[in-house]
């Protein structure tokens, strides 16, 4: 594997921003309280990962890259009866997907389990955990408000020799699932309702992904997750701003355990995007309800899902670096991150001609026959990517919505006797409309001037419209995706009702799409710009004799027009 420590990408070994992770940790080098930095990105794997977890992502594998240090990837399995070895699996695909590497540092909560049974005895045995009777019910009453401390638990004050001794007969299996947990003793009054005497461990007989049967009783994730670092040599654990009442009892523990180290907890604000949900809970929900065709439906905020409509992971890069890290929460523009996306695409992406919803063209005076190849541009805003040719012939396809009979002042495309440019091809002037019996044009006749070949008239004459084309006889037929987003409101999930807000136009499928040959060649994730139609990547789905394609953004940039308007 590639070395963790060294940049991913070429974006990653860009100058390092500033921010105040990055000051926290130039200060603890500086001041000689680590000689090293230890990253981690640490991902239940109780669902898919989404752009939140990108920035994530991108932020601990880069603080590793920018220090000279590494980041381990560990998978905080503490609760089996949510996890999945597909989620495992998915996680690991995404963030290599993302351009990073963990190396040789892969590990899993689960590993520790007999280290972390052995401080949980531990701190039975000086008196700093108990086993409480109670139900979840009365432990969540006694627990007290923001207002009122909480009350005891009868079963306290149990001795050390007493606690020990139901502990480790819950470990044997003897008492049922709920009936009893192990509880820090800490302190009930307390003004953090984190450091009122948490659940540490609770009885729960679920078979493991990784460990089977081996156990009934597991960690809880606040005792777990600290301790994990500790063993690993975390120097820094980068976490969100809801773990912030989560810090000072991830330090209780490691002030109370014969820890190996001592890592820094840090939080910053996570991502929010606008017409979007990033609750897990949710994102489930969406998947089981069948509100979405899985975790990569290209709605979905998933990185699956974003790489399924082709979303290129430079570009996800690149929006979690611009959008930087704050202290504060806030929400940010979808626009924006459709913006970073467009950039990537407009300088990477190979231009192809599609028409959507076709209506033929047929030009008289061509040939009937007749075949020329016209060069076309593969990327003019890469040179390097050179030209490809593209068939041309008596009848064409254009876009329904490119010719109007009757058209208004401001509308410069095809039109009765008007004439305009062929992309790479002729100008072409309409003399006639054949319909259907339901009035609707089934073809519009042309006349094309055999001297303007290459879409340039010698005697210097201008249109005022350029339309993309395929040929009716080469082209391919294809099935093509508009996405849209998933959730009509800025602040989607927001209300009561929030399936209510769900975008019922948020897909739509185009089943007679043409497009030029080179497109049914596509291997499923390639992007290309579809001409004056926006940026398209390949789908899995696509099969011989029909392409698929997602559209993945359109070329106008609304981002642009956010920041016009002071947005």
């Amino acid at each position: 594997m590639a070395d963790p420590a060294a940049p991913a990408t070429e974006d990653a070994a860009a100058a390092p921003a500033r921010d105040f992770v990055r000051e926290a940790i130039r200060e603890d080098l500086a001041a000689g309280k680590v000689t090293g930095v230890v990253t981690r990105f640490p991902p239940e794997p109780n669902g898919y990962l989404h752009i939140g977890h990108a920035k994530s992502i991108c932020l601990n594998f880069g603080l590793a890259s920018e220090f000279g240090g590494r980041c381990h990837l560990r998978f905080d399995d503490t609760n089996p009866a949510k996890e999945e070895q597909e989620y495992i699996d998915s996680i690991q695909a995404d963030v290599r997907w993302l351009g990073f590497d963990w190396g040789e540092h892969l590990y899993y909560a689960s590993d520790y389990f007999a280290q972390l049974y052995t401080w949980a005895e531990h701190l039975i045995e000086t008196g700093n955990a108990y086993v409480d009777d109670q139900t979840a019910e009365q432990i969540r009453e006694n627990r007290g408000t923001l207002t009122e401390p909480g009350r005891p638990s009868p079963w306290r004050e149990r001795s050390a020799a007493e606690n020990l001794d139901l502990f480790r007969r819950m470990k044997a299996g003897e008492f049922e699932d709920g009936s009893r947990v192990l509880r820090a003793k800490i302190d009930m009054a307390s003004g953090n309702i984190n450091l009122r005497d948490p659940v540490i461990y609770r009885i729960l007989r679920s078979p493991h992904p990784r460990t089977g049967n081996a156990w009934c009783i597991y960690p809880n994730y606040d005792f777990a997750h600290g301790q994990s670092d500790a063993i690993e040599g975390i120097s820094h654990s980068i976490c969100t701003l809801e773990f912030e009442d989560h810090r000072p009892l991830y330090e209780w523990f490691l002030a109370h355990l014969p820890v190996p180290a001592k890592p820094r907890q840090i939080e910053f604000a996570r991502l929010n995007l606008t017409h979007t949900v990033l609750s897990k809970r949710r994102l489930i929900q969406l998947v089981k309800d069948g509100h979405v065709s899985g975790w990569d439906d290209p709605r979905m905020p998933t990185i699956s899902g974003l790489k399924r409509r082709g979303c290129p992971p430079e570009a996800i890069r690149d929006f979690a670096q611009r959008i930087g890290v704050a202290k504060a929460n806030s929400t940010v523009e979808i626009q924006f991150l459709e913006h970073c996306v467009r950039e990537n695409l407009n300088k990477t992406a190979l231009r192809r001609m599609a028409v959507l919803d076709p209506v033929k063209v047929v030009i008289e005076n061509y040939p009937e026959g007749q075949v020329e190849e016209m060069e076309a541009v593969n990327n003019p805003e890469d040179e390097s990517a050179g030209t490809r040719r593209v068939a041309f012939g008596r009848e064409l396809y254009i876009e329904r919505d490119d010719f109007m009979e009757n058209p208004p002042s401001k509308f410069f495309r095809l039109a009765p006797g008007r004439e305009v440019r062929l992309r790479y091809a002729y100008f072409i002037t309409c003399k006639d409309v054949v319909k259907n019996a339901d009035g609707s044009v089934r073809e519009i006749i042309c006349t094309y001037d055999p001297a303007t070949r290459g879409g340039n008239a010698p005697d210097g004459r201008k249109v005022k419209a350029t339309m993309h084309w395929v040929s009716a006889a080469h082209g391919v037929p294809a099935e093509v995706r508009l996405y849209d987003h998933l959730f009509k409101s800025t602040d989607a999930g927001a209300g009561g009702d929030w399936l209510a807000d769900i975008n019922p136009e948020s897909l739509k499928v185009l089943k007679g799409a043409v497009v030029e040959p080179a497109l049914a060649e596509a291997k499923a994730g390639e992007r290309v710009q579809f001409e004056r139609l926006g940026y398209f990547c390949a789908d899995p789905d696509s099969k011989p004799g029909l392409a698929v394609y997602n559209r993945t953004v359109g070329l106008r940039d609304a981002w642009a027009k956010i920041q016009a308007k002071g947005g």
